[in-house]
């Protein structure tokens, strides 16, 4: 029988949608983990649906770690214009949802002195956006 995380895992390459957005849910408390993170960058970047880019950085920014808040940077630095709008609006949705979400503006900060150049300059934009949210 598969654990939570290898299910999850085979989810993320399916060909369904809705089994990828899915999987970046069931993956995105994982961040931290190699495995999780590469298939969390996939879903992120996902070429087939925007439902899974948004959806998953959705998912991400309410983890709210540095983990998950780095692979939205990443995500962010390497999107084409109409993946960042996506993985905008996904992160937007995690700002203003009923939930409490952790400070993704302060993560953003800490990721401000990553020695990743594409991290920094992603987790700029996304500060950008958590402060537009703000006001």
């Amino acid at each position: 029988m598969m654990s939570g995380l290898e299910a999850a895992l085979a989810e993320a390459s399916s060909p369904s949608w809705s089994q990828r957005v899915r999987a970046g849910h069931d993956l995105a408390p994982f961040a931290d983990v190699p495995e999780a993170a590469e298939a969390l960058a996939g879903l992120l970047l996902d070429v087939e649906d925007t439902a899974v880019t948004r959806q998953t950085a959705e998912a991400l920014a309410r983890v709210g770690t540095v983990a998950s808040v780095r692979l939205i940077s990443l995500a962010v630095a390497e999107a084409d214009d109409h993946q960042a709008d996506w993985l905008q609006t996904g992160v937007h949705d995690a700002l203003v949802g009923p939930d409490g979400v952790p400070d993704v503006a302060a993560v953003c900060g800490q990721l401000a002195r990553d020695p990743e150049e594409a991290v920094r300059r992603g987790a700029a934009e996304v500060s950008a956006w958590a402060d537009g949210t703000r006001r």
